[in-house]
Order: C-alpha cells, then sequence, then structure tokens
C-alpha cells in the first residue's frame, strides 16, 4: 500500500527555524492531527507534504516515488482559506474545480453534494453572498467529488457550525475506514468513533 514518507525536514521561514530533521510516515487507514500553537510551521509543512512548496533539507516520497503525476491525482489538498472564487456560484467553483483536477462529476452530482452539505437553494448564488460557513461547505465538497488516496487539510472545521463539523467528522471517518490517509491541523478535537487519531505536534522555536 502506497504511504506518504517525510524524511528529515527542515523549514525555515524568515531567517526563522520552524522544524528540523522531521520525519514522519502516514499510511493508509491512517488520520494524523498535525497540533501546535501558531508560528510553528503546521501550514508550511503541510505544504511540503502536498509538493506545493520545498523543504530546506530533506524529502518527501509517495510510494517511493516523488510527489508528482500520480501523487497528484490522488491528493486533496485543502488549505485553510476556502479557496474559492467569490464571483463564481457554488455550482460554478466546483465545476471549475473538477475541471481543473481532472475529476469527472455531472451537473447532477454537485447538485447532490450540495444537498448533502445543507445547501439547497444556495447552488447557484455567488459565494461572495454566502456565509463563512456556507463557504467553507462548498470548498469541502471536493471530499464528495474526486476518488484521492490522501488528503491533506489545513483547518477544515473553520466557521463550521457544531452540524457542520459533524457532517465533515462523518465524512473523515467513511475516508479512513476505507483505507484513506488523512493529515489535518484543527483545533478542534477529531472525534471519530472507531478511529485511531496519531498526533504529531510542532513547538515554537526559539
Amino acid at each position: 500500500m502506497a504511504e506518504l514518507v517525510a524524511s528529515q525536514l527542515s523549514c525555515t521561514k524568515r531567517d526563522k527555524v520552524l522544524f528540523e530533521s522531521l520525519s514522519l510516515k502516514l499510511s493508509p487507514g491512517q488520520l494524523v492531527h498535525l497540533r501546535g500553537p501558531n508560528g510553528a510551521g503546521k501550514t508550511s509543512l503541510l505544504r511540503i507534504l502536498a509538493g506545493l512548496s520545498q523543504p530546506d533539507s530533506g524529502s518527501v516520497q509517495w510510494n517511493e516515488q516523488p510527489l508528482f503525476g500520480e501523487f497528484e491525482r490522488r491528493l486533496i489538498y485543502l488549505g485553510h482559506k476556502a479557496g474559492l472564487s467569490a464571483g463564481l456560484s457554488a455550482i460554478e467553483n466546483l465545476s471549475f474545480w473538477c475541471a481543473q483536477h481532472q475529476v469527472k462529476a455531472s451537473e447532477a452530482k454537485l447538485f447532490t453534494t450540495l444537498e448533502a452539505l445543507g445547501l439547497v437553494g444556495l447552488e447557484e448564488i455567488p459565494v461572495q453572498l454566502l456565509s463563512a460557513g456556507q463557504q467553507r461547505r462548498v470548498a469541502l465538497a471536493r471530499l464528495w467529488l474526486k476518488d484521492a488516496d490522501v488528503w491533506i487539510l489545513d483547518e477544515p472545521f473553520t466557521a463550521l457550525d457544531v452540524e457542520g463539523i459533524s457532517l465533515i467528522q462523518t465524512r473523515f471517518a467513511g475516508f479512513i475506514n476505507q483505507g484513506g490517509a488523512a493529515i489535518v491541523t484543527s483545533h478542534q478535537p477529531l472525534m471519530l468513533s472507531n478511529i485511531p487519531v496519531s498526533y504529531i505536534e510542532l513547538e515554537l522555536q526559539s
């Protein structure tokens, strides 16, 4: 089974060492909660693991190969920002994202997914008119649309209410139970029934 393996990673931002000699392994069926105070380098680490940034030293491989090609096709990365175009509707945003990531999803599937996320009647409204929580639900709809092996998610619960958090955590559980692997930053605890959670703690460097 393909694993995401990081070896001896180091990262410096603005002459400040965020982390160094950091190694981790993300295996199928594993959920990792990445924790630490603001400024400890959580987002920087996630971007390196997703292949969006390069470490100062060390390496990351998936299935013993560099992070491009097949890994990009098997990954969903969501940053702490929603990553939506404000002037486009929820349907238009998701249609664009699917085309960009070569995901086949009919308009009917997009509507059904947004309905499951509690967005009935809001599918064709510009997302700039939606609340922050509704915008987050639109962004998280990608977790239902793409068949992926790895999720790398930066604060996915931001702006969600209790119902929204429960909905997304249920989706997490289904993904992990089906052999998916995920690493997540969150100020919210990951309350998933029968899903063991591993923890990585980053600390502020002096």
